[in-house]
């Protein structure tokens, strides 16, 4: 998302209760919110339901936002804590069903790279065409939770580590390990995959 490009909201307005500055809150981040929701979730309507859930939790809390960070750092945070839950829902929705549950933290130490494919050979439309970006998301969503928005937060949407990290209260250093495990673990997946799409061709 190029921020530098979106209109400044004000806080201010939307705290008074301005519903034409909400509206255009709504239409500001609403793509970027939409497209977290549904790269952490895979699912367009648990995308949905993360989009309408961040401005309904964003309106009423408007009076809580004490501006420390950005709005767009404030709702990310907001969607962020809304895929999460919803995943550990689904998650304890699956549990309770009899299936094996996983510890995320087991799941979490096992991210060690085997072996690297050396895909830097790949040509780039490859990496870019719409089975490429098909195989990506799929891959994306075998990440843990805790490494998923991470990587989805800082490499897809674009924010610095310090905004990473204050969406998701966590330290600057914390977030670069999480990014370094996904980036390792999503480059390992997709290595294989090309690899074996190459040897086919």
């Amino acid at each position: 998302m190029n921020r530098t490009m979106q209109p400044e909201i004000s806080i201010e307005v939307l705290i008074a209760g301005d519903r034409a500055e909400f509206a255009r809150l709504v239409d500001t981040y609403s793509s970027p919110i939409y497209r977290l929701g549904l790269r952490m979730l895979g699912n367009p309507q648990d995308a949905e339901d993360v989009l309408q859930n961040t401005f309904l939790n964003a309106l009423t809390h408007l009076s809580s936002f004490e501006g420390r960070s950005s709005i767009a750092t404030w709702l990310y945070r907001i969607a962020a804590n809304e895929a999460l839950m919803l995943i550990r829902k689904k998650k304890l929705e699956v549990s309770l069903e009899g299936s094996d549950h996983v510890n995320e933290n087991e799941a979490f130490e096992d991210l060690k790279p085997a072996q690297f494919a050396d895909w830097s050979a790949l040509p780039e439309d490859e990496l870019l065409s719409t089975e490429g970006k098909k195989i990506l998301d799929s891959t994306i969503q075998t990440l843990p939770e805790s490494l998923r928005i991470v990587f989805v937060l800082r490499d897809m949407e674009g924010l610095s580590i310090k905004e990473t990290a204050d969406a998701l209260d966590l330290t600057e250093t914390n977030v670069k390990t999480r990014l370094l495990r996904a980036r390792m673990f999503l480059r390992e997946r997709l290595s294989a995959y090309y690899t074996e799409h190459l040897q086919e061709e």
